[in-house]
């Protein structure tokens, strides 16, 4: 009995340390002025919404990413636009993980999916890669699948249109219309993720088409 009761103030101290590490939330595109509005890039999007809601902005680099701090509700955030290119973003996704030590389930990547239409969003809990040769390398720099996502619709390109060709194409007036509407409802989404859960969030947001 007298070890039990030694032991329970380290059993306190191991909850509250969990509780104070952040979440980190990341959203996937290719960094340069010349990719800012290509359908990749629809995460750094989502990212530069959910930091101004927060009243943040991105303004530090560290683990070969732009950084910003963030608290919502009594959660903190760590909120993550990767700067090595797409293709390696799993790079900068793992050391950011190992750092702030960060459990995979409280980490989200929100990134762009040619197979969803435009005005959707899907969260899951874990899966493949899907093509998506950002989240293959996290995946392979993290040596798991389970992780949380979140998937921006981008939709099919037309026609004979390479897909590889049209996520590096901007977005046309007409879908920047349906894209903002769809960014804020995604900011929605990743803030319910936040302070109600993944299972809340994906019960409330996967089944909307916007």
């Amino acid at each position: 009995m007298k070890n039990l009761i030694m032991f329970l103030p380290f059993l306190r101290n191991n909850v509250d340390n969990e509780r104070k590490l952040p979440l980190l939330i990341v959203g996937l595109g290719n960094p340069g002025a010349e990719f800012r509005h290509n359908r990749h890039n629809v995460g750094f999007l989502l990212l530069d919404c959910l930091a101004d809601r927060l009243g943040e902005s991105f303004s530090r680099v560290e683990s070969n990413s732009l950084l910003t701090k963030a608290k919502y509700q009594d959660k903190r955030l760590l909120l993550a636009k990767p700067q090595t290119f797409m293709n390696l973003s799993g790079q900068a996704v793992s050391r950011l993980v190992k750092y702030y030590k960060i459990p995979l389930e409280s980490l989200l990547i929100i990134y762009d999916d040619v197979d969803l239409p435009l005005e959707s969003i899907r969260i899951r809990p874990n899966g493949g890669a899907g093509g998506h040769k950002g989240v293959a390398s996290i995946i392979e720099r993290l040596g798991t699948n389970e992780f949380p996502r979140l998937r921006l619709g981008i939709g099919r390109p037309s026609g004979r249109k390479n897909a590889a060709v049209h996520v590096l194409q901007n977005f046309t007036k007409e879908e920047n219309v349906f894209l903002e509407v769809t960014l804020e409802r995604a900011v929605d989404a990743v803030l319910v993720f936040v302070s109600a859960g993944l299972e809340t969030a994906m019960n409330k947001y996967n089944e909307t088409v916007l």
